[in-house]
């Protein structure tokens, strides 16, 4: 063995060891580092970041049925109304299983940006309230959640825009004729084509109803699930954890019912392609609102309701 090997062996076993390190002292040096400004700053961000991914993860599939459905008999009254069930076969029957996750790294990358900013925003905006109203020996309240919840909402969901778009485009691709499908590969490759095709500016298409969907799903996700944890906290003695479940249930069902019909047009809006007379559908919101009421009925904003829910409530 040489001098060298024998002098860098030594230097191990003489030297500190993370092993040897004592537990109680490595937790301290993870509490300091957790305790550190920025690290409190950014860690609303982060925990808001890998559970939105982790709960897409888990519901990319009842996302692709939501759409699929919001996208059915698009423009009559007469129109099919598919099952949740009767649209996972479909898919399942055209292509393969792995079809119901089209749109996995899109919606990976939107929760990244989306969820991210989301709930790190509203626990920003939610602790400066907080302060505030604790100097004035004040306690927040359910407007205060809301405003939070809707600010935060809005702004994640500018940002976040174009991977929602390419998302959207990912999972209606399989409509299309053959021929006219685009087949995106990957969330870079829809984003990239897209850009090259119709401007960067398309990117943002949708934005109005994305962003206002936002605002009425985090009010009703975000504040009512603040108020329903308050009040469980104050009223009953249920576990934590149970708490965190009715709360959610509460928070999931209330951010459906405000924001599916916003989602509903949104996804028309972002889907939407120029027809042969090189014109869009819908010109902006309020137009497809109007048709939609016009030529499908008030009830088709809330079609697929109870899929909203189920894909709504995890991320609550």
């Amino acid at each position: 063995m040489s001098n060298s090997t024998s002098k860098a062996i030594d230097a191990v076993k003489s030297g500190p060891s993370v092993l040897s390190t004592p537990l109680s002292e490595r937790s301290q040096t993870l509490r300091s580092f957790i305790e550190q400004p920025y690290t409190r700053a950014a860690l609303p961000f982060i925990n808001g970041g890998l559970s939105g991914m982790i709960a897409t993860a888990a519901i990319q599939p009842i996302d692709m049925v939501k759409v699929r459905i919001q996208l059915a008999g698009e423009g009559g009254k007469a129109g099919p109304k598919p099952s949740p069930l009767a649209v996972t076969r479909d898919i399942i029957a055209s292509g393969k299983f792995t079809d119901l996750y089209t749109g996995l790294s899109a919606g990976l990358l939107r929760q990244a940006v989306y969820t991210t900013a989301r709930l790190g925003f509203f626990q920003t905006f939610l602790d400066t309230i907080k302060a505030r109203s604790e100097a004035k020996g004040q306690a927040i309240g359910f407007k205060e959640r809301a405003v939070a919840g809707t600010a935060a909402g809005g702004i994640a969901a500018l940002i976040g825009n174009p991977a929602d778009l390419a998302l959207i485009r990912m999972q209606s691709d399989g409509l299309k004729p053959l021929a006219a499908r685009a087949n995106y590969s990957s969330v870079a490759d829809a984003l990239t084509r897209i850009t090259k095709a119709e401007g960067i500016g398309a990117l943002w298409a949708g934005a109005t109803p994305t962003v206002v969907r936002a605002m009425a799903l985090n009010f009703g996700q975000l504040a009512f699930f603040s108020e329903a944890k308050s009040q469980l906290k104050a009223r009953t003695q249920w576990r934590d954890r149970t708490q965190t479940f009715v709360a959610s249930a509460f928070g999931g069902f209330f951010a459906s019912f405000f924001s599916l019909p916003f989602d509903f047009v949104k996804t028309r809006l972002q889907k939407q392609s120029k027809g042969p007379d090189g014109r869009l559908p819908y010109s902006g919101m309020a137009d497809c609102f109007r048709k939609v009421a016009k030529d499908e009925g008030l009830l088709r904003f809330y079609r697929g309701f109870g899929t909203y829910y189920v894909r709504i409530a995890p991320h609550a």
